[in-house]
């Protein structure tokens, strides 16, 4: 599920699987969030420029909480500065309902307020010959 906000940013809410669990007891991989902000920083640029552009680096990425299977992330991301073809990005991923397998299977709590997991910031460049906007 996406969202454009109002303020120019964009929002992706999902739900991580068992698939997404790569450590034991459920953790999922901090590279599970620098991909769904990958994916915000394309929605971003297709809004921008009509194009899909290029990520070409991240300048900075915390990992502040742990994320489990049956947690839902939000992770929402709006451009910071524009340039001529470049696009600076600040993102951020948020745990809004946390899985609670300590309590039974199938229990979850919804995280009010909720958990900042990870923060990054970066860079997207959509090739002049590419914007259509």
């Amino acid at each position: 599920m996406a969202a454009s906000q109002d303020d120019g940013s964009v929002t992706l809410r999902l739900r991580m699987s068992a698939h997404d669990a790569h450590y034991g007891g459920n953790l999922v991989d901090g590279a599970r969030m620098l991909a769904l902000f990958g994916d915000v920083a394309t929605e971003l640029l297709i809004r921008m420029d009509g194009d899909e552009g290029l990520f070409v680096a991240y300048d900075k990425v915390e990992f502040l909480a742990p994320v489990y299977a049956g947690d839902y992330i939000e992770a929402t991301g709006r451009i910071t500065n524009v340039g001529n073809t470049s696009r600076a990005m600040t993102f951020e991923a948020r745990k809004v309902i946390a899985a609670r397998t300590d309590i039974n299977a199938s229990a979850a709590d919804v995280c009010d307020p909720p958990i900042i997991t990870c923060r990054a910031s970066g860079t997207c460049v959509t090739p002049k010959a590419k914007k259509r906007h």
